[in-house]
Formats: structure tokens, C-alpha cells, sequence
């Protein structure tokens, strides 16, 4: 929504894997169409109003640089009548000395300045500016005042080559600075970031602490209040991230303003740049919102009873006086809608529809609950059985959600509605590993914990069973990602268990997956998160292909740089080396997320037949 509430922006499927940017007027009716992405590779990711009457807007997408498959982004300005659309990206040279991915972040809406923004941006030098007067000697990360209406720029913090990222209180001010410390003649990243901070006086930049990546451990900043002159920041307490409000004022107090014996806290909520943050956010069995503004908790609690199959409600954004709120309403049966509310009239207008196609489809329920794992443990999981079953000896299908470290919430989820929608009963079990329940939940990971993690997948599996929902002879296990790699090791340790095992973009084989990231800044992180040891051929489904027993289908983008296509191939290769059936779907030109209606058609139709052929008789 636009700062004076006069406009929305909104990012629509086109055809394909096209987005289209649209800007609707809520008073004429109208909406028009500004530009469009098509996908391949480069796809829309973003907008946002930089005053009224000009957005910023993300495209990106995933680019082939010397065999690799490497992530790239570039911003550009647009006005809001499209007719003018200018790129971001700082100016560049044949002779920079290294590739820039991105064209850097914008940190600071500058709400009081109509189309002004504060960027984060990196210089990257001249690799040999000896004997030239135009070289470039400037490297490191900077933050740059830009109009967007004329591409002035003006430099509020000067580059620094360890700086990684910097935080505003909103309103025009640099107070967090991010140093990644690293490790290594080749400037690997460790995990540890140092973080200083200025107070209002500045301009010295003073500890304010760490964060280790790896561990969790230490600060980590959400948002900057300047009400109040504090950042909001999670820290560890009793195994579980909470959040405390720490003053920068040059004292660094600390207060606890919330946490949850059982999650973590994971995120602050405000009503829009520049104001105050109002509440925050936490996933027990569904997702919960702490107000500190008693009306708002009011406001809430009212459009939950007025929308009663949307009872999710957040708000997103708000007008410069605060006074019209962008809100999100969603539920498990309802895909969501966005609406404008007027706090002056108490109006409540529809703005847009998530997914209009499915109004007036009955959804299925997800229902919360709890499967007891072999060695006792209490496993959070969710159920969505087929509209009016009874929910009795179904085929059925156990979807681990990817990651690992994620985890599944309750609410409107396209691909369990899709699979209640032909027929099955569908189980999404949030195994150790998962992210939001604290240390002890994660443990050691997914991929080192292989065991425990698969072996609460396989719990689900036989709660299906044993409460007479499933028909043993007719489970299936579906997953992408890390959901892939479980459905597909799931397979290797209980082979009778399943009829068939569908796999999306899965990791097949622990040890490539490290050799992947090789030539990446990271690729000491991902090699300590794998590990070493015998995990690597033990828990790799690549190199136990003999032990599965029933029909695989993999499906993989060929430009996915998460996971590359070859983990799908080599598990096709060892599944057919085993003589073992397997069909392979393959993707040309898209990424992890197969963000292509018709691409997703394809492969939801293909995996309904398979699904079918094997549970479903």
C-alpha cells in the first residue's frame, strides 16, 4: 500500500513462469499493468512503495558463471504509471577485479521523503587502476542516499571491505553495522559476525556483540525502534531464542520482552517503515502474534470474528499517519486475502485475493496434532483428510517438509490441499531437526541426525496406521528438498513401508552435496553442517539405492542452485544400475521453487498418476 493509501501494488501469476507488476486504484477501479518478468531466469521478486508515486522492485534469478549455477539480483525504480523505469545498479567497469550478484539493499524507506531511499551498496574496485585516471579504487560495502526521481546519489556511510550489511532506525539514521568474520587465506565465512552499533550522537561505532550462525548464539538484530532508541534483538534463552529490547544508547541495556518455554520467538512485527514495532511473532501449533498496542490486539480479535475462515490476521503495512492498515486475513481453508481497513471509518474493503481460482472450493481442514516417536518423544504434526471422509482407511501420503532446518505451520498449504483434493490422507510430521522448537529440537541436524530425523518421518508413517487412518498397504511418501532427501532415505530404511516414494529437488548424496558449494564463500559452513564421518555413506540414498523396493519419481529444475540437478541424477543412475523402476521429470530453465504454472501443472498432474497407480487402486 502507498504511503498516502491511494494505490496497491500487486505481483500476479502471468503465464507460465511470468510475473506480472500491476498498480490498482482502490477509487477508479482500475488496475494497470507496469511490467512483467518472464521467468527465465529472471523472475520478479518484490516491490515496495517509495512514495506515492514511484516503487522499487526486486528481479533475480539464478545465472550460469563458470559451470556453476550462481544467484544474481538487480533493482529498479519504476513510477506507478509505468512510464519511466530506471535500473539501480551502481556503476561498474570491464575492469572490476570481481563479480557484484546484486545491486544491494535498500535499509531505509525514508517515509518523510517522497521517493528518496537509503541503499546498502557494494563498490567493487578496478583490478588495476596503476597509470589510469578513470580506475575505481573504491571496494567494500557503502550506504548511498538516492532519488529516485533523478538518480542523484549522495554517500551517508563510506565503504568498508569487511562490512557485510547495515540497520536504520527507520528514519534516515545508520546504527548497526554487520563484520562476517572469516577464516583462511581464501576468505571462507565462519559464522561469526560481529555486530557495533552508534548512538544517536555517533559517529563512533561501538560492540554491541556477535552472532554465530552455526551455534545461534549471541545477538540477533530484528529491528530498530527509534521511539524508543533500542533494537530489538533474539538471543538464547534456555535453549530457545527470545526476544529482548537492547538500548543504544551506549549503556547496551537488556530487557526481556517475550519468550516461549516450547518455541522460539522469531520475529517482531511494525505497522510500516520508519514506525513503531507493535508486537511479536512466534509458530506453536499455529502462528501467534504478542501486541503491545492494546487497540490493535482489539482490532485483531474483531476482524477474527468478522472472518471467521480467516482467523490469521496480520497486518502489513500501513499509511503514513497510520490511520489505513494493509491487513492479510488467511486460514487453513482459505488461501488468504488482503484488505484495506480504515480506522477513521471503520471500513473494511477487499483489496485481493491470494488465489481467486479456489473461492467458493471447499478446502480441507488441517488439523494440529502429536505422534509419539519410537523412543517416546512427542512429534508436532498436522493432518488434512479428504472433504467429508471419515477419515478411516484411506490411501495416504507422509509429506516431510524441507530445510531441514524449517519447519511446517498450520494454514493454507497448496500441495496437502492438492493431495486431500484426490483422495488421500496427508500427514506432515515437524521431525527433530526442525527449526522453531529450540536446540534440543534441531540437535545435530538433519543430515548428521539423519537417523533420529527419518525415523520421526517413519513415525507418522505408522500413527497413520495405527489409528486406523491409513491403509498399510496403501502409504506413499512425498517430499522437495531436504523433504525429498527423507522420502527418499525413508525408503532405504523401512523398505516395505511405502508403494512409492516422489522426490522434488532432493539431496541424494551427502558428500557431493558438500563438493557442491565448493568455490562458494560458504562452502566451510555447509561442509561443518554435513559433516564427516559414516553418516555420509549410511545416510546418502544415492549409495543405498539397492535397499528401495518400489517406483521412484524425481523431479528437478535444470538452474536450481540449492540443490543441484545432479543429486537427482545420480540417484536415477543408482536406482537403475540397481535395476529398480524410475522416472525422472526435468525442468529447463527453472530453479529449486519450479515457479511455472505450467511447469507445476505438469508436474502435479504426473505425480497424481503415479500416485494413483500406486496407492490409490
Amino acid at each position: 500500500m502507498s504511503p498516502d493509501g491511494s494505490k496497491f501494488a500487486l505481483l500476479t501469476a502471468g503465464s507460465g513462469s511470468e510475473t506480472l507488476l500491476q498498480v490498482a486504484d482502490p477509487q477508479t477501479g482500475q488496475t494497470l499493468n507496469l511490467t512483467k518478468s518472464d521467468g527465465r531466469p529472471q523472475s520478479l521478486r518484490w516491490c515496495n512503495f517509495a512514495g506515492s508515486a514511484r516503487l522499487v522492485c526486486e528481479h533475480s534469478g539464478d545465472e550460469v558463471f563458470e559451470g556453476k549455477i550462481v544467484g544474481f539480483s538487480a533493482l529498479f525504480a519504476i513510477s506507478t504509471d509505468g512510464r519511466t523505469l530506471k535500473p539501480l545498479r551502481p556503476k561498474s567497469s570491464f575492469a572490476s577485479e570481481s563479480l557484484r550478484q546484486d545491486d544491494g539493499a535498500v535499509i531505509d524507506w525514508l517515509p518523510g521523503e517522497n521517493g528518496t531511499v537509503l541503499m546498502a551498496r557494494r563498490y567493487v574496485a578496478d583490478a588495476n587502476t596503476t597509470g589510469s585516471l578513470l580506475g575505481r579504487s573504491k571496494r567494500g560495502l557503502g550506504v548511498d542516499r538516492i532519488d529516485l526521481n533523478t538518480l542523484k546519489i549522495t554517500s551517508v556511510e563510506q565503504p568498508r571491505e569487511g562490512a557485510s550489511g547495515y540497520m536504520t532506525d527507520g528514519r534516515g539514521a545508520v546504527r548497526l553495522m554487520y563484520t562476517p568474520q572469516k577464516v583462511g587465506a581464501d576468505g571462507m565465512l565462519s559464522g561469526l559476525t560481529q555486530i557495533t552499533y552508534r548512538t544517536r550522537a555517533g559517529p563512533n561505532w561501538l560492540e554491541l556483540g556477535t552472532y554465530n550462525g552455526v551455534t545461534g548464539e549471541g545477538w540477533y538484530p530484528l529491528a530498530i525502534d527509534a521511539d524508543v532508541d533500542a533494537v530489538y534483538a533474539l538471543k538464547r534463552l534456555n535453549g530457545r531464542d527470545a526476544l529482548y529490547q537492547v538500548k543504544l544508547d551506549g549503556s547496551r541495556a537488556a530487557t526481556l520482552i517475550g519468550s516461549d518455554a516450547g518455541v522460539d520467538i522469531d520475529g517482531v512485527v511494525r505497522l510500516g517503515p520508519g514506525q513503531r514495532v507493535i508486537g511479536y511473532t512466534y509458530a506453536d501449533d499455529r502462528r501467534r502474534t504478542v501486541y503491545f498496542d492494546q487497540e490493535l490486539l482489539k482490532l485483531q480479535r474483531g476482524l477474527q470474528k468478522a472472518l471467521p475462515a480467516q482467523p490469521q490476521i496480520s497486518f502489513q503495512g500501513a499509511t503514513s499517519d497510520g490511520q489505513k492498515l494493509l491487513i492479510f486475513a488467511s486460514g487453513d481453508t482459505h488461501p488468504g486475502t488482503f484488505y484495506r481497513f480504515d480506522r477513521t471509518t471503520k471500513q473494511l474493503a477487499e483489496v485481493a485475493q491470494v488465489r481467486p481460482q479456489l473461492e467458493g472450493r471447499q478446502l480441507s481442514p488441517m488439523k494440529p496434532i502429536t505422534v509419539t516417536a519410537s523412543d517416546g518423544a512427542k512429534i508436532p504434526a498436522y493432518l488434512t483428510l479428504p472433504v467429508g471422509s471419515a477419515g478411516k482407511n484411506l490411501p495416504a501420503v507422509v509429506l516431510p517438509h524441507g530445510g531441514p532446518s524449517s519447519r511446517d505451520e498450520w494454514g493454507f498449504d497448496w500441495l496437502p490441499q492438492f493431495l486431500a483434493a484426490r483422495g488421500y490422507a496427508v500427514i506432515q510430521p515437524n521431525y527433530r531437526g526442525s527449526a522453531g522448537y529450540g536446540d534440543d529440537w534441531m540437535s545435530e541436524n538433519g543430515f548428521k541426525g539423519w537417523r533420529t530425523s527419518i525415523s520421526d518421518v517413519t513415525a507418522a508413517a505408522h500413527y497413520l496406521t495405527a489409528q486406523g487412518i491409513a491403509d498399510p498397504n496403501k502409504l506413499a511418501i512425498v517430499g522437495w528438498s531436504y523433504g525429498g532427501y527423507a522420502a527418499l532415505q525413508s525408503a532405504v530404511v523401512e523398505p516395505g513401508l511405502y508403494k512409492s516414494v516422489v522426490a522434488i529437488a532432493p539431496v541424494t548424496d551427502l558428500g557431493r552435496l558438500k563438493d557442491d558449494s565448493e568455490g562458494f564463500t560458504n562452502a566451510k559452513l555447509v561442509a561443518s553442517f554435513v559433516g564427516t564421518g559414516p553418516h555420509l555413506e549410511q545416510g546418502s540414498p544415492a549409495r543405498n539405492a539397492a535397499a528401495i523396493k518400489v517406483p521412484v519419481l524425481l523431479v528437478h529444475g535444470e538452474r536450481d542452485g540449492n540443490v543441484a540437478i545432479s543429486q537427482s541424477e545420480r540417484m536415477a543412475a543408482a536406482l537403475k544400475s540397481a535395476g529398480k523402476p524410475v522416472e525422472m521429470m526435468r525442468f529447463a530453465n527453472l530453479d529449486h521453487q519450479l515457479d511455472d504454472s505450467a511447469a507445476r501443472t505438469q508436474m502435479l498432474t504426473r505425480i497424481a498418476t503415479f500416485l494413483d497407480q500406486s496407492i490409490s487402486k
